[in-house]
């Protein structure tokens, strides 16, 4: 025996209510609401590594040219980093950061490498972890937007 629930009219009643409807919205934006803010956060942590990985590759390619010329070089074809002609900043990775290359005068020869968010790619919202540094004696730095140093949670 089947038994249906019927409407005032006696019909079988179909499909959802209004207010089940609403509730299911209401989970989904909830769900939203908390999810969606921790993937937004886990995609800027995956591309400050792009941005590490970018610093510590021409720290290691500066040194390469040190051992060999006794000088570092704020050229990127000087150390095979790109072509000919072409000058910092470079965009790295998927284009979220651009890098630069600043000489310090000797003695003792050195360089800072900055890698900054570009403007409009989404990665300037990171406030947290706006700039990273790495010289020639192998120290990394990392500041947040007002300028205090974060290194130790960004790195």
């Amino acid at each position: 025996m089947m038994i249906h629930r019927t409407r005032a009219g006696g019909a079988a009643a179909r499909g959802f209510s209004l207010i089940e409807l609403l509730v299911v919205m209401a989970i989904i934006g909830i769900l939203a609401a908390i999810a969606i803010p921790s993937y937004v956060s886990h995609v800027r942590k995956a591309r400050r590594t792009e941005a590490k990985s970018a610093l510590l590759d021409i720290a290691g390619r500066e040194e390469r040219l040190y051992s060999v010329t006794n000088a570092y070089s704020d050229v990127p074809a000087d150390i095979a980093y790109a072509a000919a002609g072409v000058n910092y900043p470079l965009p790295v990775g998927g284009g979220y950061y651009a890098v630069s290359v600043a000489l310090v005068a000797g003695p003792p020869a050195g360089y800072t490498i900055t890698a900054l968010p570009v403007a409009g790619k989404g990665q300037d919202q990171d406030t947290g972890c706006a700039a990273f540094t790495v010289d020639q004696a192998g120290r990394q730095s990392a500041v947040d937007s007002t300028g205090a140093i974060t290194t130790a949670t960004c790195w």
